[in-house]
C-alpha cells in the first residue's frame, strides 16, 4: 500500500467541514421545529455513510478503525474530525450535540457548540470545573464563584461539599437573586463565574438573565446559566450574551424517562479571567478534546440517540404542558388547603413581571394556533399545604393518578416533597436558604389531560376534611409477580 501521507486526509477532511458548515448554515435557516427534527444530520450522510438510514443510527461501537497510519496520526492528533474512541466523540452523540447546540442559539448569529455528558451533575461539573484552577498570575490566591442559593438539590449539594468542603473553593452565596448589588458585592479578583438556575428548582426563582450577563463580563468573568426547567423551548440564554447553558437533558429534553443525560452548550469566545486561549475559543471542543477525554463522564450512545428522538417534539410538549400547569396553578391557587402557590405563570407571583419579559414559546408568532408571541412558563410548579408537614404527607400519599418521585420532565406527572427527597441532604439551613419549606411539594405536570390532574389533586387534598381515600399497592412478599426489588 502506497503513504498517502498526512497532508492527503487533512485536506479530505477540510473538504468535508466546509461541506458540513454549509449544510448547517442552511439549517440555521430553517425554523425551531425543523431544526429539532433534522438537527445535523443530512440526506446526504444517510446516503454516504448510512444505508440511507432516515433516522440518525445507534453506533454502538467503542471505537473506529482507519485506513492507514497516515490517517490515525491526523486523528489522534486531533488534525481531523474523529471519533477514535467512544469516551471522547462517536457519532451518535455527535448528532444529539449538534441539535441542542442550534437549539440554544435559535434566532441568533451565535456560533455555538455542545458537548454531551453522562447526566445533569456531569454537565455541571464539566461546565464550571475548568475555571476552578489555579490562576499563575495570582498563585495560591483563594478561589471563589457567586451562585444562587435556589438551586437544585444536587447542584447544592456540589458546590457546597464537592467544591467548598472538599477543595475549600468558597462559593459565595446569592439569597436574592434580582438584587444586582448583591451580586456585584461577591465578586472580588478571584472570582472565577457567575452562576445561576432559572427558574429554579422547586422554588421558581428568576433573575435579569441580561443584567448578570452584563454584569459578569464587566469583571471578565464568564456567565453560566441552568436552564433544565425552561429547555430551549421557552428561554434561550445565549440569546442574552450568556458563556454557557448547562442542561439537564434527563428532564423535560428526554422525556420518556428512559435514560439520564446531560449537555453544555456554549458560545464561541467565552469571556473568562483564565489564560486559556484554546478553552476560550471552542469551550466544548476543548471540553471533549482535553479534560473529558481524561475525565471520561461521557454519554452512552444508545441514550443520546433515545434523548434526540424526544428532543424533536419539545416546543409542541412544552406549549401543551406549560398551558396545563397555569391551570392546575390556578385551581391550587383558590383551594381552602393551599397556602400558596409558586409558579411564575401566576400574575400574582411576585418575579411574573420578571419572568413575562424571557419566557416565551419559540416560533408562536410563526403558528397558525397564534400568530403572535405567546408567554409560556414550563412544567414546574410547587404549592403548600396548610397545616404543616404531617398534612402534606397525608396529601401526597393519597395522590393516585400523579407519581411520587423525584423527577420531573417526564410525560407523566410526577410529584416530590423536596425537603425529604431531593433537598433533604443540604439540610434544614440550606433549604431555608433555597426557599424550600417542609410543607412544600413540587409537582411537574405531564401531557395528562389537565382536567384529570386536578381531579387527582382534589381528591388527594379531600383527605384533610377526614375523607379516606384508599390507595391500594401489592404488598412486598418473597415471591410472585408483586414481589419487590429493592436495590
Amino acid at each position: 500500500m502506497t503513504s498517502k501521507g498526512v497532508d492527503y486526509y487533512k485536506q479530505a477532511a477540510a473538504r468535508a467541514l466546509q461541506w458540513h458548515a454549509e449544510s448547517i448554515r442552511k439549517m440555521k435557516q430553517c425554523r425551531f421545529d425543523t431544526i429539532a427534527v433534522h438537527g445535523v444530520y443530512s440526506m446526504q450522510e444517510a446516503l454516504d455513510f448510512n444505508q440511507g438510514s432516515i433516522i440518525e443510527p445507534i453506533y454502538m461501537s467503542t471505537s473506529q478503525t482507519y485506513r492507514d497510519s497516515d490517517e490515525m496520526e491526523a486523528a489522534l492528533g486531533y488534525q481531523i474530525p474523529t471519533w477514535c474512541y467512544a469516551r471522547i466523540a462517536n457519532p451518535s452523540i455527535y448528532y444529539m450535540e449538534g441539535v441542542l447546540a442550534l437549539l440554544e442559539a435559535y434566532g441568533t448569529d451565535v456560533d455555538a457548540s455542545c458537548i454531551a455528558t453522562a447526566s445533569g451533575m456531569a454537565a455541571i461539573q464539566c461546565a464550571v470545573d475548568q475555571f476552578l484552577v489555579e490562576d499563575p498570575r495570582r498563585p495560591n490566591s483563594p478561589m471563589n464563584f457567586v451562585a444562587t442559593c435556589q438551586v437544585y438539590g444536587g447542584t447544592f449539594q456540589q458546590f457546597a461539599i464537592r467544591k467548598e468542603q472538599e477543595r475549600n473553593i468558597q462559593w459565595r452565596r446569592i439569597i436574592d437573586s434580582t438584587d444586582m448589588g448583591e451580586w456585584e458585592s461577591q465578586i472580588d479578583e478571584n472570582t472565577r463565574f457567575l452562576y445561576g438556575e432559572m427558574p429554579s428548582n422547586p422554588s421558581q426563582a428568576f433573575f435579569d438573565v441580561k443584567k448578570i450577563v452584563d454584569l459578569a463580563h464587566k469583571y471578565g468573568i464568564p456567565a453560566i446559566f441552568d436552564s433544565t426547567v425552561a429547555t430551549p423551548a421557552l428561554l434561550r440564554p445565549l440569546a442574552y450574551g450568556a458563556d454557557i447553558v448547562v442542561q439537564s437533558v434527563t428532564k423535560s429534553l428526554f422525556t420518556s424517562g428512559f435514560g439520564i443525560a446531560g449537555a453544555v452548550i456554549a458560545r464561541k469566545g467565552i469571556t473568562t479571567n483564565i489564560d486559556n486561549p484554546e478553552m476560550k475559543a471552542d469551550f466544548c471542543a476543548y471540553l471533549k478534546q482535553m479534560p473529558n477525554r481524561d475525565n471520561g463522564p461521557n454519554i452512552s450512545p444508545m441514550n443520546a440517540i433515545l434523548a434526540l428522538n424526544d428532543i424533536r417534539t419539545i416546543r409542541h410538549r412544552m406549549d401543551i404542558a406549560s398551558r396545563s400547569t397555569m391551570k392546575v396553578a390556578r385551581f391550587l391557587k383558590q383551594h381552602k388547603h393551599i397556602e400558596g402557590v409558586d409558579y411564575l405563570g401566576l400574575e400574582e407571583h411576585h418575579l411574573h413581571p420578571l419572568a413575562k419579559q424571557y419566557m416565551f414559546l419559540v416560533d408562536a408568532e410563526y403558528d397558525e394556533q397564534y400568530g403572535a408571541p405567546q408567554n409560556r412558563y414550563g412544567h414546574l410548579m410547587s404549592f403548600r399545604v396548610n397545616g404543616g408537614p404531617a398534612n402534606t404527607r397525608k396529601v401526597f400519599d393519597a395522590m393516585q393518578r400523579i407519581w411520587r418521585a423525584t423527577d420531573l420532565g417526564r410525560i407523566k406527572s410526577v410529584a416530590t416533597i423536596p425537603a425529604i427527597s431531593t433537598h433533604s441532604q443540604q439540610g434544614e439551613e440550606g433549604r431555608k436558604l433555597a426557599s424550600i419549606p417542609p410543607n412544600l411539594v413540587r409537582l411537574c405536570v405531564g401531557l395528562e389531560h389537565p382536567d384529570d390532574i386536578i381531579a387527582d389533586l382534589d381528591q388527594a387534598l379531600s383527605v384533610l376534611d377526614g375523607n379516606k381515600v384508599t390507595v391500594t399497592f401489592p404488598e412486598f412478599s418473597a415471591g410472585g409477580a408483586s414481589s419487590a426489588r429493592i436495590g
